[in-house]
């Protein structure tokens, strides 16, 4: 087992041991990338992660929390009590789209719950080598499978022994996996006191030294001597040196009596200038000696390469750095070495790194990618050593530690640039010589250039995103971000098919009125806009000229770039073209060819949903402007104003209502909310809407109406519930008598803005008890007083109480409008948009809302 001692002691520490024994048992056995422990949290529905063997945790931050409820692996394997074996990056896109698409690399993986008896603890996980079908991975989850079930065990006896049940709530803990093989060589330490010179060695110097501990000398020269006897004098000097606060910047190379290279590293635990009291030059040394075996050679020619080399285990600790890193990152070798990448280069931090970083680590094959260094601090360059402010960037990967080299990207030539993407390969053999390199040795050469510029995996990508996208502007605004940065493009429109002519749907980057001319064309047209649907074949044009001279006449761009002509065909019908314009000339892959082609199916059947989507979604919102009142009631001394807001999220009506209705010589204000959305539940909303107006009419008692409309919904059994609330209102008194049947509380605002919920007695939900009573309250409403009637979906937020939502409505409704002694018809509409205007902004808002207010004016004779 390897791991902080830090971060471990902030885990429990029964619990910490057993996670991470498991974990790392885990990837030794199954010869893994790396492995991890899921465990349920102190969130109701949430998993976290607890152990992360082998990867870094800054680089897998997205994954650190999962929902059960998601459509991932560990998610599944938590929820359905199942083991999940995934092979390969084609299955794991099959079943797990999204999550291929955030990590779209080679590698397989498998997820086992733990479990003991009937409690789910989390799940066990471990990602290794691509396999060819599952069939492979078997023997390796059987092995995992009785890993799991020891681990839920132990999990129930800690529980049991334990106050609290067994859960995770904080950040996961980062392991070092088992090293694949032993060290390179033996280290000692030592430490030195100039004033005393007293050297304190370590049990393993003496014995590095070939010297017996009982005759170890405490003394500077005594060390010198052992360590290098032909080059003693040059150790001395750099221990004194050290000592006055300047350590050597690098490692001395050294000679031991019997040749063999030693490596000599010094610090001091102070800075300079001295602690106070610390005469000059007296700074503590410390120190280590090691004995690297046949490596160390290696590291000393890496130290003279002309280009930047980084070492990082898979922690991402940077475990060598040689000069020419330094100086191309802009940080000294102290502020590298022995410190997370993130942590030596601040700047690496970035999404673009992170993602090709995962590639190293999850895949066999050598990454290459651009970055920027940022400017230096005052934008000012040091003329000897700037070169650009673009690196090249090539990660090999290994099975401990993953081998860097920096260079400038101007010293890179065009011919031999590769694509910035994962799954760059090299051939078999020079993927082992990649994977060979250590600490010890430079780097082989780079893997020969590709010249795509697509990742493979946008389609995925795309694909993901697209499922968010429901109508045909947000299907080509999600074309717009994911695909043209992709290829380099700046430009693209997309013309869809209507009564067979091509219409502008979306453009973006083009001169003004440049489409003009194209707007409405017929199929017959001779235009590559038209062509390439007419035909189905995709168009390319490297630059302006082939597009002219393939298109005599036809109206230019100035930008002289190429251009590419897609079909959007769904279904074997046409749904319109898509074309992507470049600002530069340029030459298009076959594999670009091919995954643009792959891309325009996608948006095709993108956009043929969107269609639909905003023809259906035109009927529904047809549908639940039927079901709604088309007037409200109106007496000279109330005014009345409501809002339905229908749920953003799919297209199906809900089952909100509001109304006021006459009542006797009063009036009846009534909302409810029928559970669910769809057909079924409007039609139901329907009914009982139609129930209450008739109760009303009749001027029934307001408990008689919910004992009613309650009877009639069990009846109907159509197997849903609804809540309501019914206030019976005499205009002339202000005197009202209220129900409630599972509806949230109404808000009273009183005519000097002071206003409250009011907390009033009520029964269940209508629809599940025959039985159910509904007891009636009384309340007083002023003139000039605004009574409030609302549906759930205006106060619930995912993971708010509602009490917390009802008071942020009480404290809204208090703030809108002045006081006023007769609010008019304008100002109960202006007050209901103000209300409604968060939510009505609110992109994703899974439920409809709505609104009724009210409000009494004073009667027109004051003797009356």
């Amino acid at each position: 087992m390897s791991g902080s001692a830090e971060d471990a002691h902030r885990m429990p520490g029964q619990l910490a041991s057993l996670l991470i024994d498991v974990s790392t048992e885990a990837v030794g056995a199954t010869r893994g990338h790396a492995g991890g422990v899921y465990l349920r949290s102190g969130t109701p529905g949430l998993l976290r992660l607890a152990v992360l063997t082998g990867l870094p945790g800054p680089l897998f931050r997205p994954w650190w929390r999962m929902h059960v409820d998601r459509p991932f692996p560990v998610a599944d394997a938590y929820r359905l009590g199942l083991q999940v074996v995934l092979p390969n990056a084609t299955e794991t896109m099959r079943r797990y789209p999204q999550f291929a698409a955030g990590l779209p690399f080679q590698f397989g993986s498998l997820y086992v719950p733990v479990v003991a008896g009937t409690t789910t603890f989390g799940v066990l996980t471990v990602l290794c080598p691509s396999a060819t079908d599952a069939t492979e991975l078997l023997h390796h989850r059987d092995r995992m499978v009785r890993l799991a079930e020891d681990l839920g065990a132990s999990l129930r006896r800690l529980e049991d022994g334990g106050r609290s049940s067994v859960a995770w709530d904080g950040e996961p803990v980062c392991v070092r996996p088992p090293g694949a093989r032993p060290p390179a060589g033996r280290a000692g330490g030592f430490a030195w006191d100039p004033v005393t010179d007293v050297v304190t060695a370590d049990e393993r110097l003496p014995a590095l030294l070939g010297v017996p501990a009982d005759e170890f000398a405490t003394s500077v020269q005594a060390l010198a001597d052992a360590v290098a006897p032909a080059e003693a004098q040059r150790v001395l000097t750099a221990l004194r040196e050290t000592a006055g606060g300047r350590p050597p910047p690098l490692p001395l190379y050294v000679r031991s009596e019997d040749g063999a290279l030693r490596l000599v590293e010094l610090w001091s635990p102070y800075a300079s200038p001295s602690p106070p009291g610390t005469p000059s030059g007296a700074h503590p040394v410390r120190g280590f000696v090691v004995d690297p075996g046949p490596g160390a050679a290696a590291d000393a020619a890496a130290d003279l390469l002309p280009e930047g080399v980084l070492c990082l285990d898979r922690l991402g600790l940077i475990l060598y750095a040689n000069p020419r890193a330094g100086q191309l990152l802009r940080r000294s070798r102290t502020q590298l070495l022995s410190h997370s990448l993130w942590d030596g280069v601040p700047w690496l931090n970035q999404p673009a790194v992170e993602d090709h970083l995962r590639s190293a680590l999850l895949c066999p094959d050598p990454v290459r990618f651009h970055v920027e260094r940022p400017v230096p601090t005052g934008g000012e360059r040091d003329p000897g050593t700037y070169e650009g402010d673009r690196l090249d960037v090539c990660v090999y990967p290994g099975p401990d530690v993953l081998t860097c080299v920096f260079r400038p990207a101007s010293r890179v030539t065009e011919a031999g640039e590769l694509a910035s993407q994962p799954g760059v390969g090299l051939s078999e053999s020079d993927s082992e010589s990649a994977t060979a390199v250590s600490p010890t040795g430079p780097p082989p050469s780079p893997p020969p250039a590709s010249p795509s510029m697509a990742p493979l995996y946008r389609p995925i990508v795309l694909a993901i995103a697209l499922t968010e996208a429901v109508t045909a502007r947000q299907v080509a605004a999600v074309v717009t971000r994911e695909v043209l940065p992709a290829f380099g493009g700046r430009r693209l429109a997309i013309y869809l098919v209507q009564d067979r002519h091509l219409y502008l749907a979306w453009e973006n980057g083009f001169p003004k009125g440049f489409l003009a001319p194209f707007e409405g064309v017929g199929l017959d047209a001779r235009l590559p806009g038209v062509e390439t649907l007419t035909t189905g074949r995709p168009i390319f044009f490297d630059s302006m000229r082939q597009l002219e001279e393939a298109y005599p006449g036809i109206a230019l761009d100035a930008n002289e770039g190429a251009r590419a002509f897609l079909p959007l065909i769904a279904s074997g019908r046409p749904v319109g073209s898509c074309i992507l314009g470049f600002d530069r000339s340029r030459s298009f892959s076959t594999e670009e060819r091919t995954v643009l082609t792959a891309l325009a199916g996608l948006i095709a059947h993108a956009m043929e949903k969107a269609q639909r989507y905003e023809t259906e979604a035109a009927l529904a919102r047809g549908l639940q402007q039927a079901l709604l009142p088309r007037r409200l009631s109106v007496h000279p001394q109330v005014e009345a104003t409501g809002r339905y807001l229908p749920g953003t999220q799919g297209m199906e009506v809900g089952g909100d209502w509001y109304d006021v209705v006459e009542a006797g010589d009063g009036l009846a204000l009534v909302i409810g909310d029928v559970q669910g959305h769809g057909v079924q539940a409007a039609a139901t909303m329907g009914q009982l809407r139609s129930a209450v107006r008739a109760f009303a009419l009749g001027d029934r008692a307001p408990d008689e109406v919910m004992s009613g409309t309650n009877h009639l919904l069990i009846d109907l059994d159509p197997g849903q519930f609804a809540s309501c609330c019914y206030i019976r209102l005499d205009p002339a008194s202000g005197q009202a008598r209220v129900a409630r049947a599972g509806h949230p509380p109404p808000l009273l605002r009183q005519p000097d803005g002071h206003t409250e919920v009011l907390d009033l007695p009520g029964g269940v939900v209508l629809g599940v008890d025959p039985h159910a009573h509904y007891p009636v309250a009384e309340l007083h409403i002023e003139p000039g007083a605004v009574l409030a009637l609302y549906t759930d979906g205006l106060v619930e937020r995912p993971g708010v109480d509602i009490d917390d939502g009802i008071t942020a409505l009480r404290v809204a409704l208090s703030k809108v409008g002045a006081p006023a002694t007769r609010p008019s018809r304008r100002t109960l509409a202006g007050m209901a948009d103000r209300l409604t205007a968060l939510a009505r902004h609110t992109t994703h808002r899974p439920d409809d809302i709505s609104l009724l207010l009210a409000t009494r004016h004073p009667p027109t004779n004051p003797h009356h």
